[in-house]
């Protein structure tokens, strides 16, 4: 299939999420805030390009009939590397494709490679592929849970989630590094840890 633009991922990844947890489509409105988008027209060309590229589908005429197609991608796709030491900016390159077991291979699900040591005591390592689960309401997020988020300004890391009224506290597992503390408006939380792929023969 065509691979997607980033903000198309993006659109792609939320649909499947709201979609499998509320068992029907969303409105546009609902996109718009999602997206962080303030006019309907950059959704409705996204879902144009969903469509053509043969992601999504819907009724003609009718609302909330959007509905995430089969496709052949077997895989979880890579999107980019987190670090797991310091803050840097992520690519976001998806023509790899990480085999896992059906159990972490939902909808919605995609991995990312670990740069960095602050979650050994975790039990994960540079060089493992974290799987991460797409957020679709942040406020409902309970802390302690291990997430990618995005902090502005800086980029993406993988670390423990804490939240206490308007602030966030992300905290490493490894006592080298300092946990950042920031408000919680500046905090974009990109996903929740649901496994972790290591492959030990390659890092021998």
């Amino acid at each position: 299939m065509e691979p997607l633009t980033d903000a198309q991922q993006q659109l792609y990844n939320w649909l499947i999420e709201y979609i499998r947890t509320s068992q029907h489509a969303p409105s546009i409105r609902q996109m718009m805030r999602a997206m962080n988008l303030r006019s309907p027209a950059p959704v409705q060309s996204r879902l144009e390009h969903l469509r053509a590229k043969g992601y999504i589908d819907w009724t003609e005429g009718k609302a909330r009939t959007i509905r995430i197609l089969a496709h052949a991608n077997t895989g979880v796709p890579v999107l980019g590397a987190i670090a797991a030491g310091g803050l840097v900016e992520p690519f976001t390159d998806t023509d790899e494709q990480l085999d896992v077991s059906p159990l972490l291979r939902q909808p919605g699900n995609f991995a990312l490679r670990v740069i960095g040591d602050s979650m050994i005591e975790d039990l994960i390592a540079e060089g493992d592929f974290v799987i991460m689960r797409p957020v679709p309401d942040p406020e409902q997020l309970k802390n302690g849970l291990i997430v990618a988020a995005r902090v502005d300004g800086h980029g993406t890391t993988l670390k423990r989630f804490y939240r206490q009224e308007d602030r966030v506290t992300l905290k490493p597992a490894n006592p080298k590094y300092e946990p950042i503390e920031v408000m919680a408006t500046s905090v974009q939380v990109q996903g929740v840890l649901v496994g972790v792929w290591r492959n030990y023969e390659a890092a021998s």
